[in-house]
Order: structure tokens, then sequence, then C-alpha cells
């Protein structure tokens, strides 16, 4: 379907400069240089260049910019799958074999051939060296041990990837098209890099090694990212010379950089800045509708959040209502399923409220009739914040006391990936696929609920919530064929789910506003944090 229409439909109802050396030189309120794009965004949770390893959403726009896919989505129509590296591809007749036909002539930024071994290698790395992205491919049922005969390249441009279980093969073609652990490394140079046995994972961490239209140039964390274009890219010079991301996370000082011009594209500012920036001529709000969720999670390692009815009475202490009037604006819409909105499978909204008296209600038959302390673990950027002191209010309504834990997203994602946290208020569940198994695999799914299974990238597992039953109907809706089955069993997915009070409750499926120069074309914000700037350009 069309989201970005669909988000327009739901909308409606509803003096600092730059201090880098690549600004410095450039006049006050001049604007940026013509063939030069300017992002100012927060940086905190960009960990790690490694397509492997990514576990935020932040560094997609860097490694899909300097890397390429097989294959990629088209974003507006989202289930429209096209040509990447890959010119065409088919799927055998008992659906358990894609083959990848790639494209001849197209070069790594390094000069080496892009062939179908650096493709399998890549994807193989993945595997075996069970970094965060490895969790998709293990939801379909590869391990590291049977990845070598499943992922194959029989000749020098074609690609098999055989299913080790009969799932719905659109999955594995629209997580190779959206996950970072689907792109293409040059092989050849990662292990030039190599050591102990690592794949060039230390190196790869803060250099690339893509194909992309653009390639690294300079990154110091959490303060400037810079990509230049690669001039013989293959599908053509890009328009851009020059990517610059600016580390920045004060809200009015995008927008003054904004009105003065001394940056391009912002992300991460508020509600109020936004607003006012809406009136000035020269700027643009382009709001697109993301797949995943902004929630609050508990652990059920915590005694506290291991009882339902302590999990229900969380349910009910929470505005969803006012969290979404007033502070989500520009940044959510009301969401409180774990299957994003606009598909077909996806169920109403269950209308869950704020409900102080049936809180403590549940609290006192859980034995805490006084409440009890715990910690909110939070990013301080907005509107993580905002929510996360809305929630301690109401939760102080109940009488549970919650003190806020503010960190970078090192801190508390890590935590969480860890399963060392209490309360966390954070922003995910998947969804880069418009399918509902893309956001049930990262929410609700967790075959292993060990600590030393390490299935970080599965929010199920971070919070130690796990359900047999649960996790059988999601493996049957990913194998049943036929729309109409596989739309039922999705339905009674939810409905269980709700059933169970998980220990992650959606509260606002995520909006992603991006505020930018009226002066820049083409440049379309993807719904699955694909953004590609490769066409992007500034009409002056």
């Amino acid at each position: 379907m069309l989201y970005r229409k669909f988000l327009k439909t739901i909308v409606c109802a509803t003096a600092l400069t730059l201090t880098t050396p690549f600004m410095a030189m450039q006049p006050a309120q001049a604007g940026t240089p013509a063939d030069q794009l300017v992002i100012g965004m927060s940086m905190n949770n960009i960990l790690t260049i490694d397509p492997a390893a990514l576990t935020g959403n932040d560094a997609m726009d860097i490694v899909v910019n300097t890397y390429d896919a097989v294959v990629e989505l088209d974003p507006v129509q989202k289930d429209k799958v096209l040509p990447g590296l890959a010119i065409a591809w088919n799927v055998s007749s008992n659906g358990r074999v894609i083959t990848f036909n790639l494209r001849d002539g197209v070069k790594f930024q390094s000069g080496n051939p892009v062939t179908a071994d650096d493709v399998v290698w890549s994807w193989r790395r993945v595997v075996k060296l069970n970094l965060s992205q490895a969790s998709y491919w293990k939801s379909y049922g590869f391990s590291a041990d049977k990845i070598d005969e499943l992922v194959r390249s029989p000749s020098a441009l074609t690609v098999e990837v055989e299913l080790p279980t009969p799932i719905d093969p659109k999955l594995m073609i629209y997580t190779l098209a959206t996950s970072a652990g689907g792109l293409v490394i040059d092989s050849k140079l990662a292990m030039e890099h190599a050591k102990d046995g690592d794949m060039g994972r230390d190196w790869l961490n803060t250099h690339t090694a893509g194909s992309g239209p653009f390639k690294l140039g300079v990154w110091r964390a959490n303060d400037v990212l810079m990509l230049n274009r690669d001039e013989d890219y293959w599908r053509g010079e890009p328009k851009l010379k020059r990517v610059i991301m600016q580390h920045m996370t004060e809200s009015q000082s995008l927008r003054l950089m904004l009105e003065r011009g001394d940056i391009d594209i912002a992300t991460g500012l508020s509600i109020t800045d936004i607003e006012a920036l809406k009136k000035i001529p020269h700027i643009v709000v382009d709001p697109v509708l993301k797949g995943n969720v902004y929630y609050l999670a508990m652990s059920m390692k915590d005694d506290h959040f291991s009882n339902q009815k302590v999990r229900e009475a969380v349910r009910y202490l929470i505005d969803y209502q006012g969290i979404n009037k007033t502070i989500m604006p520009n940044y959510g819409v009301l969401h409180q399923r774990p299957v994003q909105l606009g598909l077909a499978a996806t169920l109403p909204e269950p209308g869950y409220k704020l409900d102080v008296e049936r809180a403590k209600k549940l609290l006192a038959e859980a034995g805490y009739p006084d409440g009890f302390e715990t910690t909110i673990r939070v990013l301080s950027d907005s509107p993580f914040r905002q929510i996360a002191t809305s929630v301690q209010a109401t939760l102080a309504l109940g009488g549970i006391q919650a003190e806020l834990m503010t960190g970078t997203g090192s801190q508390v994602y890590g935590a969480m990936r860890e399963r060392k946290f209490e309360m966390l208020v954070g922003r995910g569940g998947g969804g880069a696929a418009p399918h509902p198994h893309s956001n049930l695999r990262a929410i609700a799914y967790n075959p292993d609920n060990r600590d030393e299974a390490k299935l970080t990238n599965f929010q199920g597992w971070r919070t130690s919530f796990q359900n047999d039953e649960l996790n059988d109907l999601i493996e049957k809706a990913s194998r049943e064929v036929n729309d109409q089955k596989q739309k039922e069993l999705y339905e009674k997915i939810q409905s269980l789910y709700e059933e169970l009070v998980p220990a992650l409750m959606p509260i606002s499926q995520v909006v992603y506003s991006v505020v930018l120069q009226k002066d820049i074309k083409d440049y379309i914000p993807h719904p699955s944090y694909t953004t590609h700037l490769r066409d992007v350009y500034k009409e002056r």
C-alpha cells in the first residue's frame, strides 16, 4: 500500500554554528555548499558501522549509502521489491530456493569486482560471527554449521539461498532488502584486515568496504561523520560531492541552523520547533510512517515484572492518549498492537487507557499494595525523555516509584541487550518489512530464553518474555502461504499476545519527521530506514 498516503491520513486525524573544519570556512548565513548535504542528527546510538553488527536504525543512513543490497524496497510502495545488485530473482516451485542473478561489471569502491562469492561471504559472515543481524537469519532456521551449504554461488553471477525451513519466501527477500545484514561487503578488502578469525570485524567497525554511492571519509564518534561520493559508482556519479552528518541533540540549535541555512536536513527536533519551522517558507517538514514503535519495556528477570498482575497494572498506569496528544505529534501516532498499522492482519486498537484504581487493585492482588521502587532507563533525546517522564509520573499514581536513568545508546540499549535493566523506554520492534512477521519476530518471538543464547536483536529475549504457544503460532504463520489463513493466524497471535500481558508495551508507532530546506530535491525518507542519497541534489 502507499504508506506515505496512509501517514498523511492519520496525521491529519490526530545560536550555534557548526564547528567542524568542513563548515568553519563557510561565511555566516551563507548557506551550505550546493554540492554538499549537511545533516544535523543525534549520533548517540551509532556504535558501529559493520553491517553485520548494527543494532539500531540510526546507523542505517550510513551503511545503506556506502554498501549495496541485492534488492531494495520502493520508498513509497513499501511492498514493491526493486532491483539492486541483482537484476532478477526467482523462487523455486517448492518455495525453498531463492535464486538471484547479479549484474555484471559492478565494482566495489576498492576496484575489486562484485561477485557472487562476495554476496555469499557477506551473508555467511553474518551468521558465523553471530552478531546482532544474525537474529533475522536464525529466526528462519539458518545456523553457523549449515550456512555454507544453504547460501551458495553456482556461478560468478548467481547466488542461491536455500531456506532451511518452509517459510514464506517473501520474508527472506524482504529481510535482504531492509536489514543491514543483507548488504554486500568487499570480501577481499575486509579479509586483508582480518585478525584472529574475526572476518574483518574490528576493522569494519570503523571502516567501510562497499560498492555504494558514497565512501567513508571521516568519522569521529558523537561528533561528525563525512561521506565522499564515489565518482565511479555503477549507477552513475552521485549528484552530491559530500554528505556531512553532524552530531547535534539540542532542538533549538537545530532549528536556528535550519533557519539560517547552516544545515540542510535535521531530525530529532521538538514538537514546538517543528511546528515553528512549518511556518518558514524555505523549510519543509516531511513525515513518514515507520513500522516500529516507541515502547515501555520491563525485564521479567526482575521479580516485580515476572508477575503478570504487575505487568497488567503497568499497562493501566500509562497515559497513552496524553502522551500521544502532547508529546508524540511529529514523532508518532497512538498504537498499542505489536503489528504495524496499515497491514491487513493488524487488529483494531485494544483501547488501553490510564486507569489508576484498576492498577492499584492489580498491584494489591500481586502483593504490592503500597507499590515498589524501580528504575527506568532512557535516552536523553526527544521524545524518549518526555515519554519516560510521563510514565514516571503516572506510575507514581499507582505507588510505583521509578527513578529515571538517562544515558547514551550504548548505556541504555546496552543494558537491555545484556538483560540488566528493570524498565526502559525505547524505540524498536522491527517493522522494516511490510509483513506482520517483521514486527513479531522482533517483539514477541523468543525461541531460546537462556542468557547464553544472546538473541540480542529480539526484544522478547531482551525482556525475558517467552511463551511456547506464541512461538509456535509465529512459526506456523511464517510458513503459511495462503493469505487468508496467514491473516487469521496473525490475528490469533495478537490476541494471545494481549492476553499474556507482554513485557513490552507499544505506546506509539513511529513517525519519522525529517525537516529540510525546500531546495533539497529527490530526498525521500524511507519507511524502512533505508533512505538512499544517491539521487539527492540541491536546486540552486
